[in-house]
């Protein structure tokens, strides 16, 4: 009898080791595309009337739409910081872009090329585990590829040394000023491209806006976009027998305006006559500013589509999770006519209330996600989200606890029609210097708004974003309770900078 039941404690336990395997060989491919400065409603689902978005339309179609969901900052390095490692910025070793200027002159591609220890952002700790490595220890092979801007290519902090087995693109944010660079970083190795060095500034005074000619200076040959988009479809059919995670980080549509010509046309046409953009001492000038940006967006949604396909080539599509974002809204200036292309869409469209703002304009960002074994078709889901989630909705989805305490929470369950917990609050914190120092709040449908911090004390605007989803109406002084309670929420989330350039000094 002894004998026996220590059989079928053995049998047991073997049975349980299986059904544990089978789940984690279960669990799905994950490919992250986060576009760069896309804004809410700049693709068709989300409201687009103009740009023409098919396959992300699609990608809706066959998935869920997460009207709710945040980006974790307002610009590029600390929304990217905040995804890979699951804090928000009140806790995020990166809360803001730092280009790290006291290296010397970080701003020159011709010196950026000459001595790569000028490329890169300031780099995250030693000590920081990202999603990528915690997906790496658990079985599955990790590529990026697009733009990092979390550490330069001398530190610690690159991607091959922070979780990705592979990698390709842009280590650095400022070197994704032009599409058609000296080169890109192939994991730790430099690869130069057939392009030429061209410095940014306005068109020569003694060309002719209206020449075509005059822009040849800036059409190269080995456009970034496409080269990093062939890389990550070697990726996938490289790993089609294994478990992956591709993080995709395009650099579109983030200026410079330089787009495919075959969709520039497309859009000329569509578009009509229009205003060259001449140039000035950050980006390139463009003959058709509208078409071009227009075109960037229709080609990053032709990769979607790409991407796609690959999946269904390779037979993985059924069970691969494809989440579709952008890292924060549209861009404020002048030569994208956001008010032309409605791109805040149901926000407004505004310099103070797009990228580089805590408004809904500047942080939620259009959000979809398919997983056709999973995720019902043509679902949609109001569940507030933010990009600190995502590190805990992968612990969740490879049934795995979490290295370290997060700020997410894992939104599986509403992928996949389960109830759902809530966060107390979403919260962001932002120090940068030209956006004068914000801070803001989302508890259940109020939002809290403090702007200018670095001037001083601010009062918190208070919004109902179920009545007011543009942030219009400020209800503080109707409020005075729901004003406190923010105000209380916001102190506990808040800790001190270990870098001083990202403090608000107001807030310690």
């Amino acid at each position: 009898m002894k004998r026996k039941l220590i059989l079928i404690s053995i049998s047991f336990l073997w049975v349980f080791s299986c059904d544990k395997n089978k789940n984690s060989d279960d669990s799905p491919n994950i490919i992250y595309i986060m576009a760069d400065d896309l804004g809410y409603g700049e693709v068709g689902v989300f409201g687009q009337k103009i740009i023409e978005t098919p396959n992300i339309d699609e990608l809706a179609s066959n998935g869920m739409i997460l009207t709710n969901h945040y980006s974790g900052a307002p610009v590029c390095a600390p929304a990217r910081a905040v995804l890979m490692t699951g804090l928000h910025t009140g806790k995020n070793p990166v809360r803001g872009n730092d280009e790290w200027r006291e290296r010397g002159d970080v701003w020159s591609f011709e010196a950026m090329f000459k001595d790569p220890s000028l490329e890169g952002q300031r780099p995250l700790p030693d000590t920081i585990q990202t999603v990528a490595s915690y997906l790496k220890s658990h079985g599955y092979k990790t590529g990026m590829v697009g733009k990092w801007g979390l550490g330069a290519p001398n530190t610690n902090s690159i991607p091959t040394l922070k979780g990705f087995d592979f990698f390709y693109g842009y280590n650095c944010q400022r070197q994704a000023h032009t599409l058609y660079p000296s080169h890109l970083w192939r994991n730790t190795d430099r690869h130069i491209l057939n392009n030429k060095i061209v410095d940014k500034g306005p068109l020569r005074s003694d060309a002719n806006p209206n020449n075509s000619k005059s822009y040849n200076n800036y059409k190269q040959v080995d456009y970034a976009p496409t080269l990093m988009h062939e890389e990550s479809l070697k990726f996938i059919e490289r790993n089609k027998e294994n478990k992956f995670f591709l993080y995709y980080a395009s650099p579109l549509p983030h200026l410079p305006l330089q787009a495919p010509e075959k969709w520039v046309d497309y859009y000329r046409k569509k578009i009509g006559d229009e205003e060259p953009y001449l140039g000035d001492k950050s980006y390139y000038p463009n003959q058709y500013p509208k078409a071009t940006y227009a075109a960037m967006i229709s080609y990053l949604d032709e990769q979607v589509g790409e991407l796609i396909t690959k999946l269904k080539e390779i037979g993985k599509y059924e069970n691969t999770l494809v989440i579709f974002t952008s890292d924060n809204g549209p861009t404020h200036v002048k030569q994208v006519d956001i008010e032309f292309f409605n791109s805040a869409g149901i926000f407004v469209n505004s310099k103070k209330t797009v990228k580089g703002s805590v408004n809904e304009g500047g942080l939620r960002v259009p959000t979809i996600a398919t997983w056709p074994s999973k995720i019902k078709a043509g679902s949609k889901s109001d569940h507030p989200s933010v990009f600190y989630d995502f590190f805990a909705t992968m612990a969740d989805i490879v049934d795995s606890s979490l290295p370290y305490p997060t700020d997410g929470i894992s939104y599986l369950p509403t992928l996949i029609g389960e109830k759902q917990v809530k966060h107390d609050y979403l919260y962001w914190e932002f120090p940068e210097k030209q956006y004068g120092g914000q801070q803001a709040i989302r508890k259940d449908n109020w939002k809290g708004i403090k702007k200018n911090l670095l001037k001083g004390k601010s009062k918190l605007q208070l919004f109902n974003l179920e009545d007011d989803p543009k942030e219009m109406i400020d209800l503080a002084e109707n409020y005075p309770e729901i004003v406190d309670k923010l105000e209380n929420l916001m102190k506990k989330a808040h800790t001190k900078a270990a870098l001083e350039k990202f403090n608000i000094p107001i807030l310690d």
